[in-house]
């Protein structure tokens, strides 16, 4: 594999058009000289915390809920090409929708070089597209219907793309899930500890009507399940057991979360950083403000920006043009005021965010990374401050190892619809399955 250099890690054209300004220590990290690791990430379909300790997973219910490794079983060098080709063969019960999957990757190789200074850890990951042609960084927008502004597009399993009313559109995404040792099973079992049925595509997904019920989701004021650790509900394998918010704030005052950082192809690229995030009794986002923001408001039902027609070629987009132009709209590049007098026509569409790394602010905004798309393939370094003090992240430092589990996001695909990887360690200087070298 041909590596290419990055300028301290982070876009030359990125900096000089202000999408970030940071210190990144080193002027330049020859990342040639920096070991490379494959990591196999692998579809999983529907299997998730409880999946794995029923009768269904066959021969290794008993031996998962004790706490044994995945890989104490799944021990096979092509282990991860073996359980997703499986379960993608169109009559394995962990994925019911296989059949408008028909050529979907099963496994997807991802290369991971990692290297740290006295400020910053660096991971580079390189990975193929599904599509070749295309980076995947297009996503679902606003678009007028004459009267009204309406979501338009999905990811490739939402109901309304089966139902053929609009194509699959969804952005590329490189997730990185984060424990220090706080959160028991982690090290053994991964994201699976994350992973239950209730959530959003999951078996036995939730209606909005059981949510709206439950004392816990009202306390945090969510409308769906997403991930969530075993010891933030009385009985784990129930997503409605959840603990009071008292026993949660001790849980997260201890330690025990998951950090959970995720580089966007589209929501965060151009602004330079990624998502900091963390996973307790839901998957949070740090305090503070994201890299990107809703395009719509809220009052006037109305999108809040449009693109500038003299850097962008017109005010809107079309469906057409998904998949064939740069469709991202970034504030102080290409995006000014929305005018709702603008002669807008039927089928104009907008981007449903707006991108702004200036905007970004507080424990989420801590986070670095830049992605180049080129010959079919991603180039991402994600850069991740040492040290950090903040209660919703974890402090990496020289020396510690981690526990890690990777996820990707490829083919229009999002909630269940990615590749993962098993556990594997991330060392800062230290032995590990990933070792951070130390650069200047």
């Amino acid at each position: 594999m041909k590596r290419r250099a990055l300028i301290a890690g982070v876009s030359v054209t990125a900096i000089a058009a202000g999408c970030m300004s940071m210190a990144t220590g080193p002027q330049a990290i020859d990342w040639n000289k920096v070991p490379a690791t494959t990591v196999t990430l692998f579809y999983p379909g529907q299997s998730s915390y409880e999946w794995l300790r029923s009768d269904a997973h066959k021969g290794a219910s008993r031996e998962t809920a004790r706490g044994d490794a995945c890989v104490s079983c799944h021990d096979d060098p092509k282990e991860e090409q073996i359980q997703g080709r499986k379960i993608l063969r169109g009559d394995h019960p962990l994925e019911p929708q296989a059949a408008v999957l028909k050529g979907k990757n099963g496994h997807v190789d991802v290369g991971v070089q990692a290297a740290y200074d006295d400020k910053n850890l660096y991971l580079r990951y390189q990975w193929k597209t599904h599509d070749p042609n295309h980076p995947g960084a297009d996503y679902p927008g606003y678009r007028f219907d004459g009267k009204e502004w309406k979501a338009y597009g999905h990811m490739r399993l939402h109901k309304d793309t089966l139902a053929g009313k609009f194509p699959p559109i969804y952005e590329n995404r490189m997730s990185l899930m984060l424990d220090d040792g706080k959160v028991s099973g982690f090290a053994q079992q991964g994201c699976w500890l994350t992973c239950h049925d209730g959530e959003r595509d999951m078996a036995n997904e939730a209606s909005k009507d059981e949510v709206a019920a439950n004392p816990l989701m009202m306390a945090i004021k969510k409308k769906d399940v997403r991930k969530y650790i075993p010891a933030s509900r009385t009985d784990p394998s129930d997503w409605r057991s959840g603990k009071s918010m008292e026993e949660i704030a001790t849980l997260k005052a201890a330690g025990e979360f998951l950090d959970l950082m995720q580089w966007r192809a589209h929501r965060s690229n151009k602004a330079g950083g990624a998502d900091d995030g963390y996973v307790l009794e839901y998957r949070n986002f740090d305090g503070g403000k994201n890299h990107f923001s809703s395009n719509l408001d809220g009052k006037t039902k109305q999108p809040k920006f449009m693109f500038d027609a003299a850097k962008f070629g017109g005010k809107s987009f079309t469906a057409a043009d998904y998949g064939k132009k740069e469709i991202i709209l970034v504030k102080g590049v290409n995006a000014v005021p929305f005018d709702p007098n603008a002669g807008w026509k039927e089928g104009d569409i907008l981007s449903q965010y707006v991108l702004s790394a200036a905007d970004a602010s507080g424990s989420a905004a801590d986070n670095k990374a830049i992605g180049t798309w080129k010959d079919g393939m991603w180039t991402v370094v994600f850069i991740r401050p040492l040290g950090l003090a903040n209660p919703d992240d974890k402090p990496l430092k020289a020396g510690g190892v981690y526990n890690v589990g990777f996820a990707l996001h490829d083919d229009n695909m999002t909630g269940r619809g990615h590749h993962v990887s098993y556990v594997k360690t991330l060392g800062i200087g230290a032995k590990a399955d990933i070792q951070a070298v130390k650069v200047n």
